[in-house]
């Protein structure tokens, strides 16, 4: 939906904003605002990271409105996509159980786990305006991003 990304120029864009960083934060900084910029149609883009002493996903580095802060394992789209370890994608937040809403003018959903050494560190969310938003294209994308991000 919306305009045709050319993914190895988008993952080029952001090997060339990390590959010399090794700050954690700087990054997600970068990449939150690289998707916010080439991802039409969303209103929401970030990463929630997981802090072992309070056993949540906590709001990291983000483009959008104020957000949740903490959200548990297993709780709302994120949650769910962490406990899993696998991508989700949710074409009407509201058919979602256990949707959480931190913005109630998010119609759809896609939450990108972030697996370092077989272990789930965070999450990728972009949320959208509209309902059916996201799509293969923006999961072959985002699951791509994600890779070049913890490789660094």
């Amino acid at each position: 939906m919306g305009k045709t990304l050319n993914n190895k120029i988008v993952l080029a864009q952001l090997e060339g904003l990390v590959s010399d960083e090794p700050n954690w934060i700087a990054n997600l900084s970068n990449a939150s605002a690289l998707l916010n910029e080439i991802l039409d149609n969303i209103n929401w883009v970030g990463f929630y990271l997981w802090e072992d002493a309070s056993e949540q996903l906590v709001l990291g580095p983000f483009q959008g409105k104020v957000a949740c802060i903490r959200i548990e394992s297993g709780k709302g789209v994120c949650g769910t996509a962490f406990e899993r370890q696998e991508t989700i994608i949710v074409p009407d937040v509201n058919e979602f159980p256990g949707h959480i809403v931190c913005d109630a003018a998010s119609q759809s959903e896609i939450v990108v786990p972030l697996i370092k050494d077989g272990q789930a560190i965070g999450v990728l969310d972009v949320d959208a305006p509209i309902k059916n938003r996201f799509g293969d294209e923006e999961k072959e994308l985002l699951e791509a991003f994600v890779e070049v991000l913890l490789k660094n």
